[in-house]
């Protein structure tokens, strides 16, 4: 493919989500057009009730299993999951349905973004609200409140999912000024990482020192801010080669490198190899 295709979806629903349950005998050797490799312009959340189930996010394996929790971010490349005899629910929700608040624990976690594991009494109202949600979404169609009770079911999802990955964060680091900058760093990071590489702008955009900064992000995720600007690059250009058919000097522009052959370098020092044979390599 020429470039990442996104999934948009708005070409499959008019209401901003989407909600389907799957079960251990769904067959899945029908391969459709989102089982490729692509992006989302929107949220994605797995709940699975059982068995078990594998998805590739940013060329890594998540394995899902049963009483786990997950989400996958607009920004990331993945395939369709793959179950084994697993059941459990796949719900999609556009952007706009989500608060700025809730966006920002989703989106810039303290920890990595690994599948949560729910208590059981955290997985049956979860399963009870997704359940309710389903037969709203499909029973109630060309009711006069249909949006506001959907939306207002979503809204409830939303809340508990926020609330069981914010509760994941080590206690002691929660409520830190080192978490917070943390946060607004990856945040920041998110926005600028094209276009701004050097850790003393980011400390400048966040008024603080870049020594203290560095500390903070040390302290907190155990390495340094150089590594996460590196990691947040590396990430992207390792999704527009291994995705994509765009040439290396046009993701090295894409990425805000004027200097190509500093691009080469940079790759090379990161992932040990150069842009072309990493995607070479990566697609046999």
């Amino acid at each position: 493919m020429r470039s990442i295709p996104v999934d948009q979806l708005r070409d499959k629903t008019r209401v901003g989500l989407q909600i389907k349950a799957f079960r251990a005998s769904d067959n899945q050797q029908n391969e459709t057009k989102s089982a490729a490799a692509h992006r989302d312009d929107h949220y994605i959340f797995f709940l699975l009730t059982n068995g078990s189930g594998t998805l590739k996010v940013d060329l890594q394996d998540v394995v899902l299993t049963a009483g786990q929790l997950y989400y996958i971010l607009p920004s990331q490349v993945h395939y369709r999951i793959k179950t084994d005899r697993a059941e459990g629910w796949f719900l999609a929700v556009d952007t706009s349905l989500i608060p700025p608040d809730f966006r920002d624990i989703f989106e810039h976690r303290l920890n990595s973004q690994l599948p949560c594991r729910l208590t059981d009494y955290e997985l049956k109202q979860y399963s009870n609200l997704l359940i309710l949600l389903h037969n709203e979404f499909v029973e109630r169609q060309g009711d006069k409140y249909y949006l506001p009770i959907i939306h207002t079911l979503v809204q409830s999802f939303l809340s508990m999912a926020v609330s069981t990955f914010s509760s994941a964060e080590t206690t002691e680091n929660k409520h830190t000024r080192s978490a917070e900058l943390t946060r607004q760093f990856k945040s920041l990071l998110t926005t600028y990482s094209h276009t701004i590489k050097s850790p003393s702008a980011y400390a400048s955009k966040l008024n603080v020192s870049p020594g203290y900064l560095n500390e903070a992000i040390k302290k907190i995720t155990g390495s340094t801010v150089s590594y996460w600007i590196q990691q947040e690059i590396f990430s992207e250009a390792k999704r527009l080669l291994y995705h994509s058919d765009v040439d290396v000097k046009q993701i090295a522009h894409e990425l805000g490198y004027t200097d190509y052959a500093y691009f080469i370098r940079f790759f090379r020092k990161v992932s040990g190899m150069s842009p072309l044979k990493f995607r070479m390599l990566g697609r046999k």
